[in-house]
């Protein structure tokens, strides 16, 4: 396949900390215009891997390209072409929702910024709340402003670490319908890490799962669950890296409520 079909090329990535190593020497590529779901147990690489494909930190050695773009040497290229949705609410609270994209679109030099933000606030549904300061919105609002801030300057590639911590059943399914439209309509690439295994299944096209720094396994969910002779995604999970991943939920989510802003 041509290196321009590939939203994400990963090559023989090592990312160490003094003497630990967070990701040993791993490798994938991610299609343009796929769904692509990143796993593993709590301080299995995931967070580093998403940090070093976005810039924020540099790799030990190894290459990365997103969107074509080289992540060392080509770093404003890198970061014009994506939007992230962080783990944890990244809002200016004391500025309305427009005022959070507004300032958002500055940074950005979006063309058009007016039309766009009234456009994406009518998208997440919250043109009637345009005006209304962050502060006193829930966390599902937030994170629908969260949405339209990551798509504001037209990404092609959307980064989501652990998107649905936290939410309503509602916001959640609001949140997947929309990212699932986004990718059909407008071809963009989703990178995702959850520890919700059902969302993963339902939502991925392609899954790689990473424990101590390294990728045990990449594939469909049904090419996993063939390949490890499980049942489901969580029985795979479990398989592979001996971890259940429902006490890991269990305990993300608990440290999100601790750590919650009150």
């Amino acid at each position: 396949m041509s290196k321009k079909n590939f939203a994400i090329e990963v090559k023989n990535l090592t990312k160490k900390f003094n003497d630990f190593v967070a990701v040993d020497n791993i490798s994938f590529q991610i299609k343009k215009g796929e769904i692509f779901a990143f796993l593993g147990p709590n301080g299995a690489g995931k967070s580093t891997t998403i940090k070093n494909l976005t810039t924020i930190q540099k790799p030990t050695s190894g290459e990365i390209f997103v969107n074509g773009f080289n992540c060392q040497t080509q770093e404003k290229e890198v970061r014009e072409s994506f939007g992230i949705i962080f783990q944890d609410q990244s809002l200016d609270e004391d500025l309305t929702a427009y005022e959070n994209l507004n300032y958002h679109a500055i940074l950005y030099k979006v063309k058009n910024k007016e039309k766009k933000i009234l456009e994406l606030l009518e998208f997440v549904g919250l043109i009637d709340r345009k005006d209304d300061f962050v502060r006193n919105f829930s966390g599902g609002m937030k994170r629908r402003v969260e949405i339209a801030r990551g798509l504001l300057h037209e990404p092609k590639i959307l980064f989501l670490d652990e998107p649905t911590i936290g939410l309503d059943v509602q916001t959640k399914n609001f949140l997947w319908k929309h990212v699932k439209k986004l990718n059909k309509e407008k071809n963009i690439t989703v990178f995702l890490t959850t520890h919700n295994m059902e969302e993963a299944e339902s939502v991925a096209d392609r899954i790689g799962i990473i424990d101590h720094g390294k990728i045990l396994i990449t594939g469909t969910p049904k090419e996993i669950k063939e390949k490890t002779g499980a049942k489901n995604l969580e029985e795979a999970f479990l398989k592979l890296t001996g971890e259940d991943i429902r006490s890991e939920r269990a305990d993300l989510t608990d440290r999100m409520r601790r750590h919650r802003p009150r």
